[in-house]
Formats: C-alpha cells, structure tokens, sequence
C-alpha cells in the first residue's frame, strides 16, 4: 500500500495557510496519498483552472478560501468559502478561478 504525506502527521495545521497563491498559477500540495485515495490541497490565482475532465470515483471539493466556479455535466455552479460540492464519478467537470481560491480535494476510490 502507498502511503505518502506533506502534511504534519499527529500535529494540527491549518488548511488555508498550508498552500500558498502563485501568480498566474494552480499550486497542489498532497496532503495524504494511498491506494484508496488522496486529500489534495490546490490553489488557484484569478484566471486559472482545471479543464474538463472525468474521474472514475466520485471527488469532494472544499472551498477554503475565496470563490470557485465549477462546471458539472455542463451545469455550472459558484461555490464560496466555507461550502462543498460532490462532483459524481464519472461526469466531465472543470474548475476555474473568477478570482483567487483555495480549495480541499478529497478523493476516495470505490470498488
């Protein structure tokens, strides 16, 4: 089993300040990796984001700081600090950054 952290294990630390803005950049810190799945934390400056894809395992998007635009199946939705959007298996998404914004990805793989 793969087990792999950039996160303090045991130790508190805050989510927001654990990854930082670059200009003109999406910034990913791993928190945790392993074969079941991963915690990811992404940053995105104003203008940036991910393009349309698919994931095979329903994704879970945290919004730490600022506002995400997230695209579902072609239905987009603005989802603010301090809200979460589960993006189902399986349905192309995509993210972009109107404006900064920090978010937590958590991934688990199904059967």
């Amino acid at each position: 089993m793969e087990t792999t952290s950039s996160a303090p294990i045991g130790e508190p630390f805050g989510l927001s300040e654990h990854v930082t803005y670059a200009i003109g950049s999406v910034v990913s810190k791993t928190l945790l990796k392993k074969d079941i799945g991963n915690i990811t934390l992404f940053s995105f400056d104003a203008g940036q984001g991910l393009s349309e894809h698919t994931a095979p395992f329903d994704a879970t998007v945290y919004i730490l700081d600022g506002e995400a635009q997230i695209t579902i199946g072609g239905n987009t939705s603005r989802v603010a600090a301090g809200q979460m959007l589960i993006m189902p298996a399986n349905v192309p998404h995509a993210l972009h950054a109107e404006k900064q914004f920090k978010m937590l990805l958590i991934m688990i793989r199904g059967e």
